[in-house]
């Protein structure tokens, strides 16, 4: 009967980790493809067009995706495209704390993407 309970427990333990990591695995496989495919673009516009960049760049985007949500990593990079309107109108996404935060976040995650992969 002891066995029993010990190998029971051993199953739900198991279990319980295969879902935690289901959970980490989807969380770090949030971004869409295209997303992903237009932050190598971009990135291999301005690094070069290698294999070697290539491989860079895709490192980089995987290394962000590990560090912030896609939802996140989208609102950062809106705040940042509105940031290139000139004038009064998008003041608000220069000047809010809100906005420097996301994009703070957003500009860590790619050093740190950089410190790991080129």
């Amino acid at each position: 009967m002891r066995a029993r309970v010990c190998v029971i427990a051993a199953v739900i333990a198991v279990s319980g980790g295969a879902a935690m990591a289901d959970d980490v695995a989807a969380r770090l496989n949030d971004y869409p493809t295209a997303a992903r495919a237009d932050y190598v673009f971009a990135c291999m516009a301005t690094n070069g067009q290698g294999r070697d960049v290539l491989e860079k760049c895709a490192c980089s985007i995987d290394v962000i995706a590990s560090i912030i949500p896609y939802d996140q990593y989208v609102e950062a990079e809106t705040v940042l495209s509105l940031r290139q309107i000139p004038g009064e109108r998008a003041s608000v996404f220069r000047a809010s704390a809100m906005a420097t935060a996301l994009v703070a976040e957003l500009r860590r995650a790619q050093a740190e993407a950089e410190i790991v992969c080129f």
